[in-house]
C-alpha cells in the first residue's frame, strides 16, 4: 500500500474483521409458546416419515433442541425412535419394535430399516453393517451412514466379531457402557490398559457375547444360541429395575469413561500400562466392580410338527420362509429362577426370513436397536460346526 496515494478512501465494512451473526427470530419465540407448539408436532407426528419434522425441530436453534430433547422421551417409554441416540437405548417394555433387514450379497452389506418390509410400506433407515472377512475372524461393522463404514468415521457405532468357526461372537459398541467398562475377570482389581484406555480410544467395548452350541453329533436341526448381555445387568428384568440408557452418543475417550490421568500407570517392562482402581472416581469403580450377574438369552426352543415334518415356532405372522436362521430369544431359567412363566416365554428378540434377502427383526426392553442388529448378524454368519 506504500505505493498508492494517501488519500485512498477504504470500504469501513471490509475492515471489521469479525463476522456479525444475527440472531435468529425463531429464537427469540417465548419459552410457554415455544414448548405448545414444539408438544404439538411431536404428538402428532408419531411415525415415520412424518417423525422427521420432530427432527427438523431440534435443527432450528439451540433453544428449540434443548427443548425438544426434553419432550421427547426415550424408545422404553414412547416405544418411537427419533433421534441417533435412540438406537442405543432399550426397546418399549409392553409392545415390540417392529424393523426388518435387507441382506446384499454382492456387497456383503446388511441395511435395518424401521417398520413393514418394503413390500407394504417404506421403513425408515436406522443402521448398516457390512462384512469383512479376514484371516482367523470375521468383522462386521456397524455404522449410522450405509456409504462410510470406517472405524475412524464419527458414524461408527459398533461391531460384531467372529472366531473361525463362525460359533463365538462378541459384539463391541464404540461407547462405554453405563455400567462401566466390562471386566473380564471380576476377582482382579488391577485393569490394563489393552482392557480398559486402549480399548476406549479404538471406540471398542465388550458388551456381548454369543456363542453357538457345537454340533458334534452331526444330526440336523434347529440352532442352539446364548447370548451374555454384559452392558445389562440381570436385575433390568425386575419390575423396578432399568436398563442402562445412554443420552447421547458421543466419541470415546478416557475422559468420558470418567478414567482420571493420574490414574494409568505405564510400565516399561510390562506390554500394557496399569490402572489403579483407588484412583477412580466412586461412579466408575462402583461400575466395576458391580456384583449383579449379566443378563443371559437362550434361543426358545422349538417344536416339531409330525404334519410338516419340520421345526416349528409361533413368529405371529412375522416370519414366513422357513430357514435355519430364523430364531426367537428369551431369558434363560437360569437369570430368572423366581419369576413367572409368562416373564420366562416373554419373546425379548425374534428375527426370520419372509423372502429372499429379506429378514424380520422385533425387539423390545432391554435390547436396544443396535443390540439387537448385532445378535442378528451372528445368524447371517456361515457355522461351519454348528449345522
Amino acid at each position: 500500500m506504500r505505493g498508492r496515494s494517501s488519500g485512498m478512501v477504504l470500504d469501513e465494512s471490509q475492515l471489521n474483521s469479525e463476522p456479525v451473526v444475527e440472531q435468529s427470530c425463531w429464537a427469540n419465540m417465548p419459552p410457554e409458546l415455544l414448548r405448545d407448539v414444539i408438544q404439538r408436532v411431536e404428538a402428532s407426528e408419531s411415525a415415520w416419515p412424518s417423525r422427521k419434522h420432530v427432527v427438523a425441530c431440534a435443527a432450528v436453534c439451540s433453544s428449540w433442541r434443548e427443548v425438544t430433547k426434553e419432550l421427547v422421551r426415550a424408545p422404553e417409554q414412547s416405544g418411537r425412535l427419533t433421534f441417533p441416540v435412540a438406537l442405543k437405548q432399550p426397546g418399549p417394555r409392553e409392545d415390540t419394535v417392529q424393523c426388518f433387514i435387507k441382506r446384499d450379497r454382492t456387497t456383503s452389506t446388511y441395511q435395518l430399516f424401521l417398520g413393514l418390509p418394503p413390500s407394504q410400506e417404506n421403513g425408515k433407515f436406522l443402521l448398516a453393517a457390512q462384512k469383512f472377512r479376514r484371516a482367523t475372524s470375521t468383522d462386521y461393522i456397524i455404522s449410522l451412514n450405509q456409504e462410510d463404514m470406517s472405524r475412524g468415521s464419527s458414524t461408527y457405532v459398533g461391531k460384531l466379531r467372529s472366531n473361525f468357526l463362525g460359533t463365538k461372537f462378541t459384539i463391541y459398541d464404540s461407547q462405554p457402557p453405563q455400567n462401566g467398562p466390562v471386566l473380564s475377570n471380576r476377582s482382579s482389581r488391577r485393569l490394563t490398559s489393552k482392557q480398559l484406555s486402549y480399548r476406549a480410544h479404538a471406540g471398542s467395548f465388550n458388551v456381548a457375547h454369543i456363542a453357538y452350541e457345537l454340533n458334534v453329533l452331526g444330526t440336523r436341526g434347529p440352532r442352539r444360541m446364548q447370548c451374555t448381555l454384559h452392558g445389562i445387568p440381570l436385575s433390568t428384568m425386575e419390575s423396578v429395575g432399568s436398563a442402562p440408557s445412554p443420552t447421547e452418543v458421543t466419541a470415546d475417550s478416557l475422559e468420558r469413561a470418567h478414567v482420571p490421568h493420574s490414574g494409568v500407570m505405564s510400565s516399561s517392562r510390562s506390554k500394557a500400562a496399569v490402572v489403579d482402581i483407588s484412583t477412580l472416581d466412586y461412579d466408575f469403580a462402583s461400575g466395576l466392580l458391580a456384583k449383579d450377574e449379566p443378563l443371559v438369552l437362550k434361543n426358545k426352543a422349538p417344536r416339531w410338527h409330525e404334519q410338516l415334518q419340520c421345526w416349528c415356532l409361533n413368529f405371529r405372522g412375522r416370519v414366513t420362509v422357513a430357514s435355519v436362521k430364523n430364531f426367537q430369544l428369551v431369558a434363560s431359567m437360569e437369570s430368572l429362577p423366581t419369576s413367572s412363566q409368562s416373564d420366562r416365554d416373554k419373546v425379548l428378540l425374534q428375527f426370520g426370513k419372509i423372502g429372499k434377502d429379506i429378514f424380520t427383526m422385533d425387539y423390545r426392553y432391554p435390547l436396544s436397536a443396535f443390540q439387537a442388529f448385532a445378535i442378528c448378524l451372528s445368524s447371517f454368519d456361515t457355522k461351519l460346526a454348528c449345522e
